[in-house]
């Protein structure tokens, strides 16, 4: 992995009239690493991705991708970029395979690129299907294809698990991490589930009340957790602890203290 940064901001700050979304925000996304920003909902983890994507004006500070700073009048950058924003969303008249080529075209990928992300998403089965008929999770299945369909080199996806069942999960965690292993793909992703990220993701940033409170690695997330355990629970409680609710108590217990 290269240090190479692709998303950087600075002081990035969002007020929505008395309520401050994001405050005074510094991250670092490096290439080829997946980074997780992980918090609760209303944390300010979507306002941000807007922000990184030029969806919305940040009220100070700056954001940049790769590179220049984000804008939206000149968006070329963009191209470069696959993106999921909240819900998942297509055309619902339209179907799987149409609103694919649709996004393919738009975005200048091949032809190929349209049947190769059908199978990597398993899509084949609803190929022709309206998205309107379309079940919750295979929504969400349609939208990820459309941000991988022109080989995006930087992934910003926002709670991508969402209406996904629990091999779902496990299928799109597998995919994005080939994406980024085998392919230097460099994955921003948002989350409120610790534990599913802490399976994922090279690095962690954990975010409350729009300030990034704390950033470790996975290998530290899991250490931190089992220390909180240990120094926390009695022994019955110990016993009875799985990993992920350590996990989940530890990043309780970070957002309840607030920055460090």
């Amino acid at each position: 992995m290269t240090s190479e940064a692709v998303v950087t901001t600075r002081g990035l700050t969002k007020r929505y009239g008395s309520v401050v979304a994001v405050a005074d925000l510094d991250l670092e996304v490096r290439k080829g690493e997946i980074y997780a920003f992980l918090g609760r909902n209303g944390a300010g983890k979507t306002t941000t991705i807007r922000m990184i994507l030029g969806l919305i004006r940040p009220d100070a500070g700056e954001v940049r991708v790769f590179g220049p700073t984000a804008d939206s009048a000149h968006p070329e950058w963009l191209r470069r970029v696959g993106s999921l924003v909240e819900t998942a969303t297509a055309y619902p008249n339209l179907t799987v395979r149409e609103n694919l080529d649709l996004h393919r075209r738009y975005t200048g990928a091949p032809a190929r690129a349209v049947p190769d992300v059908i199978e990597q998403l398993g899509l084949a089965p609803v190929a022709d299907r309206r998205a309107g008929q379309l079940s919750l999770g295979n929504k969400q299945r349609l939208s990820l294809a459309r941000a991988l369909v022109h080989a995006p080199a930087l992934l910003v996806l926002d709670e991508p698990a969402n209406a996904l069942d629990p091999a779902g999960i496990v299928e799109i965690r597998q995919l994005l991490r080939s994406l980024a292993d085998g392919h230097g793909t460099t994955v921003f992703v948002s989350s409120h589930i610790l534990v599913e990220v802490a399976h994922l993701a090279d690095r962690i940033g954990i975010v409350h009340a729009g300030r990034l409170i704390e950033e470790l690695d996975r290998e530290a997330l899991i250490a931190a957790a089992r220390t909180f355990s240990a120094e926390q629970l009695t022994d019955q409680q110990r016993a009875d602890a799985l990993l992920g609710l350590e996990l989940e108590r530890y990043f309780l217990a970070r957002t309840d203290e607030g920055p460090r």
